[in-house]
């Protein structure tokens, strides 16, 4: 007989009851990774970065000052990834006005609101994740708004996620927390919370399970 393996140690109980909910926005609560990736490749082809698609959509998560660092040096490119980083953003902020919702995940929020708090955990730049928020008209739901100038260390570091249950005051064992990278997951788990992967939720919803 196989052993039926142990749930993760940063796993919460599951008699341990959620008080409070965090959401990743891009990718979670806002389809945005495709026009994030349309910027990208404007960027890519002005500095000559070598970015494919399946590595963008894996470093999902990740602020683009950092995936700008890291590829410069990876390549020999020698950019200013501060300064490139600010040029993808001038190339994305206008594409905000074409984010649709991602109802599954909105909907959780929508339903959760007054019950419980909730908060927005991102990678993303305040300015750019405050216009999405804006424009899909769900700002309001979150108590908290946490995004990557306000934490040392990024996804997959726990820190973003531990900062968010912070500022709504639950301990992290018991919040629920919701995310569409691998990167994503990996720092809710390590943050000791209950983890949903929304690749699968959206799935599930899709087939009407």
């Amino acid at each position: 007989m196989t052993p039926t393996p142990a749930a993760p140690p940063s796993s919460p109980s599951p008699t341990r009851p959620i008080r409070g909910i965090i959401f990743d926005c891009d990718g979670t609560l806002a389809d945005t990774m495709p026009l994030h990736w349309r910027a990208w490749q404007v960027i890519a082809a002005r500095h000559r970065i070598q970015l494919p698609e399946e590595r963008f959509y894996s470093l999902g998560g990740v602020p683009s000052r950092d995936i700008l660092k890291t590829l410069s040096a990876e390549q020999g490119l020698g950019l200013d990834h501060l300064a490139v980083a600010r040029e993808k953003e001038a190339e994305y902020l206008p594409l905000i006005a074409q984010v649709e919702p991602i109802n599954a995940v909105v909907g959780v929020a929508r339903e959760n609101l007054g019950k419980i708090p909730l908060a927005v955990a991102s990678g993303g730049t305040r300015k750019a994740i405050l216009q999405v928020l804006d424009h899909l008209g769900i700002r309001h739901l979150f108590q908290a708004i946490v995004t990557s100038e306000e934490v040392a260390k990024q996804k997959p570091a726990p820190d973003i996620f531990l900062e968010a249950a912070r500022r709504i005051g639950v301990p992290p064992q018991f919040c629920r927390a919701y995310e569409d990278t691998d990167l994503g997951m990996q720092a809710i788990r390590a943050a000791g919370m209950e983890a949903v992967d929304v690749r699968r939720l959206v799935g599930e919803r899709a087939r009407g399970e």
